[in-house]
């Protein structure tokens, strides 16, 4: 059965750093382009990042308010697609979460075209003093 977990949010001050993790299970996530988005109550969800599939050339992007400080990397061999945030901000705090598209161009394609199918259930980043 397909499993997508995201897990590595929790609590950290202004300027620390957080790994987040996206694991799948029931698929090969190599052949889907991948993204993270973020949403906080009352606020529109935003995406921030995407890997591309394998066909789609493995091309990352991340939107321009994380750029230096966020990460988005791909480990196939376990399956699982990384957000290494550092420097963080208040204003990041909100719940993250991983989607995946079965798509085999560039994954922002995908991002922005409302064709993220498989969501997970998110992990909580709070970033405050």
């Amino acid at each position: 059965q397909l499993q997508f977990v995201e897990s590595g949010g929790g609590l950290v001050q202004p300027g620390g750093s957080l790994n987040l993790s996206c694991a799948a299970s029931g698929f090969q996530m190599e052949h889907y382009a991948i993204g993270w988005f973020r949403q906080t109550p009352g606020k529109e969800r935003e995406a921030i990042s995407c890997i591309s599939s394998r066909d789609g050339g493995g091309s990352v992007y991340l939107i321009e308010t994380v750029k230096g400080r966020f990460t988005i990397s791909r480990d196939n061999a376990k399956n699982t697609v990384y957000l290494q945030m550092n420097s963080l901000k208040p204003e990041d705090t909100a719940t993250y979460y991983c989607a995946a598209e079965y798509y085999p161009g560039n994954c922002q394609g995908s991002l922005y075209s409302g064709m993220m199918r498989y969501w997970g259930k998110g992990t909580l980043v709070t970033v405050s003093s």
